[in-house]
């Protein structure tokens, strides 16, 4: 019997993922190859043979997407599936209308398909679009759990941008250990902060091998979602966040739509940064979409360790990379502290960008006066300094979760500006996760 030739589209973790789960072990199809987009600098690899199996002696080639209709047509691919998160709908069928009008199927897969039971609680973290607070929310749980003497341990969401086979199983407890594994600026944005907290993370690329280590060790597993992917673990309580200062987006990309209908709980994070009336519409909106979801609200409250340091001064803003570029905000936390705390000047930093930077800034034009911190290889965070040295300010916000000083020395004064998610009177979404850890004998 022909085996049933497949592509995967993916962007360095859903689809290696869907790989080992569905197709690693499947003697009835050949996957050819992975392309890769959204992230720079993770394609020209191969998928090694150490994780690919006994079926791929030789590993996977991984080659840019924009080789597609080249690639369907040499590797005579009979189907392509979909892997990766945050695109609009429109674009999704875009690609899906290209693939098909070469000939080959165009499929995704669902989480029935893709997640991994495991013998713990489990809550999931995810969104309807990336930036909208998930971080921020996780870090609030690890927070409860450890009032209830609970260990967490925090599962990410994949960034494999590096040596695969070294990738396959990261555990996180200490600063030494993101050197370890040679983190680029993405995974600390998401892996120090916890590790600040006191909490063990794990994320790597082979999830079943992640989640037997996580419940060895931990009382309770927390899925920290990556974009607005769904879990690769079956959630016992599934949060999704959603984003005022987007509405519209929660039904408009994939796979947030997704995770929308299937949350037990909607937390519409933000609210304090928009009138009263978007949030109720918002809320209006999702009790539409998911009647069953409680829907709670959050404020996500940035705050700087000397406010007063920045009134009257020309500020350069740097933000967290994913959030401002296929997330889609102009802005974030960074130039709202500026804003709050009356800077003089925020300078605009794109006449000042170096290498990668300035194309970054050509291919999300939609950036306002800020500076991703972009640093997916080392030659992107040499880039990065040079953008923050050569922009002319009296001082640097950074509203990167990070401290890019462990990275860089920089000549000016760098003001850390965090944001933590901060609960309406009541607490009703520490109630709600209280119940939930009742009802598992925690």
């Amino acid at each position: 019997m022909k085996r049933e030739r497949i592509l995967i589209m993916g962007a360095a973790g859903r689809d290696f993922h869907n790989f080992n789960v569905c197709f690693r072990e499947n003697p009835d199809v050949r996957v050819v190859a992975f392309t890769a987009a959204q992230i720079p600098y993770i394609s020209n690899r191969r998928y090694p043979a150490a994780l690919a199996g006994k079926l791929y002696p030789r590993g996977i080639p991984i080659y840019e997407e924009k080789n597609l209709p080249e690639l369907l047509a040499r590797l005579r691919v009979d189907r392509v599936v979909f892997c990766y998160s945050d695109i609009s709908h429109l674009d999704l069928m875009h690609k899906a209308s290209l693939v098909m009008s070469l000939g080959a199927d165009f499929s995704l897969l669902g989480p029935a398909a893709t997640m991994l039971q495991s013998r713990k609680p489990v809550i999931s973290v995810c969104a309807v679009r990336t930036g909208c607070g998930k971080s921020q929310l996780t870090r609030y749980l690890c927070e409860i759990l450890k009032e209830r003497n609970l260990l967490p341990v925090v599962v990410r969401h994949p960034m494999p941008y590096g040596d695969l086979a070294h990738q396959e199983v990261e555990r996180f407890a200490s600063f030494d250990d993101l050197a370890l594994y040679r983190c680029s600026i993405e995974e600390r944005e998401e892996y120090e902060p916890l590790i600040n907290r006191g909490a063990v993370v794990y994320s790597g690329v082979d999830y079943a091998k992640i989640l037997q280590l996580a419940e060895r060790e931990g009382d309770l597993i927390i899925w920290d979602g990556g974009n607005n992917d769904f879990p690769f673990f079956v959630p016992d309580l599934e949060i999704t966040l959603v984003d005022p200062l987007r509405s519209g987006d929660e039904t408009s990309y994939f796979p947030g739509e997704v995770n929308l209908r299937r949350a037990s709980i909607v937390v519409i994070n933000k609210s304090n940064t928009v009138v009263t009336q978007v949030c109720d519409r918002l809320e209006n909106i999702v009790h539409g979409i998911n009647p069953r979801a409680r829907v709670v609200r959050t404020l996500s409250q940035v705050a700087l360790s000397d406010p007063s340091a920045v009134e009257g001064l020309k500020v350069l803003v740097i933000e967290d990379g994913p959030s401002i570029t296929h997330g889609g905000l102009a802005s974030g936390a960074g130039y709202a502290a500026a804003v709050q705390f009356r800077a003089a000047t925020i300078v605009d930093p794109r006449p000042y960008a170096a290498g990668s930077l300035a194309e970054t800034f050509a291919a999300y034009p939609h950036i306002s006066r800020v500076l991703p911190a972009m640093g997916y290889s080392e030659e992107q965070v040499e880039d990065l300094r040079q953008s923050i040295e050569r922009t002319p300010c009296d001082l640097i916000l950074s509203a990167t979760p990070i401290d890019l000083r462990r990275l860089m020395s920089l000549s000016k004064q760098v003001l850390q500006v965090s944001y933590d998610i901060r609960e309406e009177p009541g607490s009703p979404l520490k109630k709600i996760i209280l119940q939930f850890l009742g009802e598992k004998g925690h």
